[in-house]
């Protein structure tokens, strides 16, 4: 029972309200919206949280950041906690890089917005704050998205809702974190964009496929191309004249409600339909006996 009711929490005290706690506290904010802090402590009883998932800073970002917090000061104060460890100091739950661009500016005392939160919040709010960046890349921000679901059992739809992004972005993102870690890593380090990544998903050998895309330089399109060739052999150029007619290119239309699909399953999903016909047919394919299971109870509701 008590387990429940912590797995909640995060609904807990509601994802939209902790996003409202984050707000506008996204880097360093804009002037004609600051928010008020409830006071200003030294910059020395101000520590990070060790439980956060972010651990890279870019430094350029950090030393700009700095500058313009020795010029304007720290726009918007950072949200903090009583720390659990130490009595009299605090804990930074948003606004880890103002504070470390603040230490670089050589300030003494920081802005911040004292709130209550729990362990399990301080974490939740991490991670949204994180997700919430433009430079995250796509591996961090699928694992963003992972942790808010399987941590705090969040939905797509919630999260879309909350966020502000497309159900569909999300199920995409997510699914990436299925490829093998030789391609996360690929991608992590921008050799692959999430395009290249989508395409190459579904093959038998991503692994293969993204060494390739990546010695010849091929765009996106060619990655799909290659996918294809790679595949459906039957459309190889020793197939007879007929059968290549018999399956044409697929519109954007079919193309777009097949990875609609595909974004809400977590499987791939393929659509044959003859232009001007009526019929056609639906093929999912599952890689895991899991996914089988989850499909049968979804087309038994």
């Amino acid at each position: 029972m008590s387990t429940r009711k912590t797995q909640n929490r995060g609904l807990g005290r509601g994802l939209s309200a902790l996003m409202a706690d984050v707000g506008d506290d996204i880097g360093q904010g804009t002037e004609d919206r600051p928010r008020q802090p409830d006071m200003a402590v030294p910059i020395e009883k101000v520590h990070p949280n060790p439980e956060q998932p972010r651990r890279n800073f870019n430094a350029d970002a950090l030393h700009e950041l700095s500058q313009s917090i020795a010029e304007h000061g720290i726009i918007q104060p950072l949200i903090v906690r009583a720390n659990p460890r130490s009595h009299g100091e605090f804990e930074i739950v948003a606004g880890e890089r103002r504070w470390r661009a603040a230490q670089m500016a050589k300030l003494h005392e920081i802005p911040v917005i004292l709130r209550e939160f729990s362990d399990t919040e301080v974490l939740e709010v991490a991670i949204i704050e994180n997700i919430q960046r433009a430079d995250l890349n796509p591996v961090e921000e699928a694992t963003g998205f992972n942790q808010l679901m399987l941590k705090f059992g969040h939905t797509q739809e919630k999260l879309a809702e909350v966020l502000g992004k497309s159900r569909s972005h999300i199920a995409n993102a997510v699914r990436l974190l299925n490829l093998p870690d030789e391609v996360l890593t690929h991608l992590r380090e921008g050799r692959l964009s999430s395009g290249h990544a989508r395409a190459i998903l579904t093959a038998d050998d991503p692994v293969a496929l993204a060494r390739q895309v990546i010695e010849k330089g091929l765009s996106v399109r060619e990655t799909e191309k290659l996918v294809k060739a790679v595949t459906d052999p039957g459309r190889t150029a020793g197939s007879s004249p007929r059968k290549q007619r018999a399956s044409p290119a697929k519109d954007a239309d079919t193309k777009a409600i097949e990875d609609d699909l595909s974004a809400h399953l977590t499987m791939s999903v393929s659509i044959d339909h003859q232009p001007g016909a009526e019929n056609g047919q639906i093929t999912i394919r599952y890689d895991k006996l899991d996914q089988l299971d989850r499909l049968i109870g979804m087309l038994s509701v």
